[in-house]
């Protein structure tokens, strides 16, 4: 059996059905499905981890988030994915503009009958099953590594110290290597799936994914609010990047990437643009 063959029958492609049209199928609504009672979501919720808290790993408290410039139909005109990049250093408040307005807490849950506190992207249930991880070599005040952020505790750690960024720019499609080393901060936007699963089942992936969109637009804002470039990626290789960052792929997945860089007005167009030469 060939490597491919090997590949297919992991993905199960070797069936009469589409993958995707299972996907859509399966996660489809119907007037016979049921759901949890509220006691039992409360008792399930109460038994998962609200964000992973990487005990005994160094942990840095981020600063007042750096204020966002703009007006809001301004900034969602002016927001463009990155074509050219280069990296630039990032102050600690910026950073922690780009984590607290994409996925921090914003308010309180108090006499809601939400069990979660809310964050600033809607999530499906108030259930947040998203866990963000960066690496960066260019934050002042953060040692060159891969870190996790706690939206709790207001806080990231460092999981891995040293400059990660060739096993990074082997996770990615060849064209986009080149994205791993001209950036200034990659966030990885990863999920566990059973936070949503046990309340929603299958449909529960739909919701994992939208959200994961919400978050990654939320960067995308405050980037351009920032005056920072910005990139959503989706060409990567999930099981290398799940490998980088400790995951088993299975409860726990990357399932969308975003890059930040310094913002460059004269960006070429996408068609023809050839990677640029993999530069520190």
């Amino acid at each position: 059996m060939s490597e491919r063959d090997q590949w297919d029958r992991i993905r199960n492609l070797y069936t009469d059905a589409d993958p995707g049209e299972q996907f859509i199928e399966s996660s489809k609504l119907s007037p016979y499905d049921s759901f949890p009672a509220q006691e039992a979501i409360a008792m399930r919720m109460a038994e998962l981890l609200e964000s992973l808290p990487y005990d005994g790993y160094p942990a840095t408290p981020l600063p007042a988030p750096a204020p966002v410039s703009g007006q809001l139909s301004d900034v969602l005109a002016a927001r463009v994915s990155a074509r050219a990049m280069r990296p630039q250093q990032l102050d600690l408040p910026q950073l922690a503009a780009l984590l607290h307005h994409a996925y921090g807490i914003t308010r309180t849950n108090e006499g809601t009958g939400f069990i979660r506190p809310f964050r600033s992207a809607p999530s499906g249930g108030g259930l947040y099953p998203l866990e963000i991880y960066f690496h960066s070599k260019h934050v002042n005040g953060l040692t060159p590594g891969l870190y996790h952020y706690n939206p709790f505790k207001n806080e990231v750690r460092r999981l891995r110290e040293g400059d990660q960024t060739p096993l990074i720019a082997d996770g990615f499609v060849h064209f986009q290597r080149n994205v791993a080393y001209d950036s200034s901060v990659i966030f990885f936007l990863t999920a566990l799936f059973a936070r949503s699963t046990f309340k929603y089942g299958t449909r529960a992936y739909r919701f994992i994914l939208l959200e994961a969109g919400h978050v990654a637009q939320n960067m995308n804002l405050v980037a351009t609010g920032l005056a920072l470039g910005c990139l959503n990626i989706g060409g990567y290789y999930d099981r290398a990047m799940d490998r980088i960052l400790g995951l088993d792929g299975c409860s726990q997945s990357t399932v969308y990437m975003v890059a930040v860089c310094k913002r460059i007005e004269d960006q070429p167009p996408a068609e023809g643009h050839p990677p640029r030469t993999m530069s520190e």
